[in-house]
């Protein structure tokens, strides 16, 4: 209990921190004053003592921190069946996490504890956890933050700001105050804002943290939020990135807003997008949707040599010689055959005229306008479907978004529906419509990376994408004639540029069926070698060995 030192009153309470320290107001004469917390210095002690034993282990420990992912390799412990997803940054923790620990890297991952998405009532189960459950493993690689806030949502983010927020706060009080000391790691590796406030608590501990940016998308809070939720966050402060200049700790508390994301790129040691196009796009401030503040930031660390872009890549699993979900399995060898079994399968599940030679383009992602482009293929859908009506072009959609009511509208309005087929997201049936079409499209007015391009690859779907971002880096012009490319670009972003991109694709389409055989053969061979984990945890790897080797500076 806290004694007031100047009237003695044992009536206290506490009132935020100041400078690593807590902070209480007298009820009675309303003084204020603060009491050391020696925590902190505990910490860097114990982190000076582990570091001592992990060097005579020979291995760097590594801990991500991640609101999501989809599995955990089984050998990581009993909680490798554990599940959580939103989107692409799920599956990339995952399989990344997998690489590292199989290249023998001394891996530990941050969690949130969400029941009711690991559990049987989740909304939205992965059946895959049921199958990483092993018996007599090491579970203390696997670190789930508990807390009430977690508990029953029925998706990570919930759209909601005050209630992601409250998430986010939670979660990482639970990774600052209790994982990051129980680990002692050497290297903190966080994801996007939801981890924003991490960087900075890193950088007060001299532990080298790598903030990695897989979308542009923030959340702001005071800092005596971020501590009324049990952040100490007045010893890390000056590490924050607030929206105004501060003059002090106290002139800003209660007012000056914490920018998540921003804070995360200012404070960490290094910084990575997933596309290095999408990393030049930002420095050389190519989209007016990033904040200047963020845009700033990410530059200043590209011009310190502490930027960098590494590219994701699909899950192992999404490979069409070993799919599950896929009605016949088949590999560069036996395409030609087999994805016309699956463009069966999938027309007659569909309701789509049965016709093996017609030529199906599939969307694979969000039905988003902002950044998708689903309205450059509204624009142009009936006219594609017509132009090409005798070669029997159909179109499958298996996606879920706001612009999904514009799809149904057009296939009504013109009788397209065994033409034209429109579905929620469903991932067995993505897989197939991946497995069974001919070209994607990916009209994306910006991409940080993008993961349904490379799929298509190694499905032999050849993708059909906007000259942007991370599908710059894995889209390039496809030539029969010199046996190069695996896609179709385009660079003026409208419904002709698209519509130009769309007839390269059927003039390929078009070709001798043998010359197209031996592009897909080659395509889906180079796609395989080229978009895999092995090579991400590599980048990372490398990334996480410069890191160590620069010099900290505070």
């Amino acid at each position: 209990m806290a004694i007031c030192p100047k009237c003695n009153s044992k009536s206290c309470v506490k009132d935020g921190f100041v400078k690593g320290k807590q902070r209480y107001k007298c009820k009675s004469c309303n003084y204020r004053h603060t009491v050391p917390l020696p925590k902190t210095k505990q910490l860097k002690k114990k982190k000076k003592v582990a570091k001592l034993k992990k060097k005579k282990s020979g291995k760097t420990r590594i801990l991500i921190v991640t609101p999501e992912v989809t599995y955990l390799p089984e050998d990581m412990g009993e909680k490798s069946h554990y599940s959580a997803k939103a989107g692409g940054l799920a599956d990339v923790s995952a399989a990344l996490i997998s690489a590292l620990f199989e290249d023998n890297c001394d891996v530990h991952v941050a969690l949130p504890n969400y029941r009711s998405i690991v559990h049987e009532y989740s909304t939205k189960p992965h059946n895959r956890e049921l199958t990483k459950i092993r018996k007599n493993l090491d579970d203390e690689r696997i670190h789930l933050a508990s807390d009430r806030a977690f508990y029953y949502l029925h998706n990570i983010y919930s759209g909601y700001s005050d209630q992601d927020l409250r998430v986010s706060l939670a979660f990482q009080r639970e990774v600052i105050n209790n994982i990051i000391p129980r680990v002692q790691p050497d290297i903190i590796h966080c994801n996007d804002w939801m981890t924003g406030l991490i960087p900075a608590m890193a950088r007060q501990l001299e532990i080298p943290c790598l903030f990695t940016i897989h979308n542009i998308h923030t959340i702001t809070s005071t800092i005596a939020e971020i501590e009324d939720r049990g952040i100490d966050a007045a010893s890390f402060w000056e590490q924050l990135f607030l929206k105004h200049k501060p003059y002090n700790y106290e002139e800003s508390r209660d007012w000056n807003l914490v920018d998540f994301l921003t804070s995360g790129v200012f404070a960490a040691h290094y910084v990575n997008t997933v596309s290095p196009t999408f990393l030049t796009e930002i420095v050389e401030n190519r989209h007016s949707f990033v904040k200047n503040s963020l845009q700033n930031e990410i530059s200043n660390k590209y011009d310190s040599g502490c930027a960098t872009g590494i590219l994701n890549a699909p899950e192992p699993e999404l490979n069409p010689t070993i799919d599950e979900m896929i009605h016949c399995n088949f590999g560069p060898k036996n395409h030609r055959e087999k994805k016309a079994e699956n463009k069966r399968y999938l027309q007659e599940i569909l309701n789509l005229e049965k016709n093996e030679n017609a030529v199906i383009f599939f969307w694979p992602s969000r039905l988003d306008p902002v950044q998708k482009g689903c309205q450059l293929l509204t624009e142009i859908m009936y006219d594609i479907v017509s132009q090409y009506w005798d070669a029997n072009l159909q179109i499958v959609s298996v996606a879920d978004g706001e612009y999904q009511q514009h799809f149904y509208n057009i296939v009504k309005a013109h009788r397209l529906d065994h033409r034209i087929s429109i579905y929620g997201f469903d991932d067995k049936l993505s897989r197939q419509a991946f497995a069974s079409s001919d070209f994607l499209f990916m009209p994306s007015l910006f991409e940080p990376c993008g993961l349904p391009q490379m799929i298509g690859g190694i499905y032999g779907t050849l993708p059909i994408a906007h000259n942007i971002g991370g599908l710059h880096d894995t889209v390039r012009q496809l030539n029969h004639e010199t046996n190069t490319g695996n896609g179709f670009l385009f660079n003026t972003y409208d419904s002709n540029g698209f519509k130009w991109a769309i007839d390269k694709a059927m003039d390929f389409h078009f070709l001798d069926p043998d010359i197209k055989e031996a592009q897909i053969k080659r395509i889906m061979i180079e796609s395989t070698l080229e978009f895999n984990h092995t090579k991400c945890a590599q980048e990372y790897i490398k990334l996480y060995k410069k890191m160590l080797g620069r010099k900290f500076v505070v």
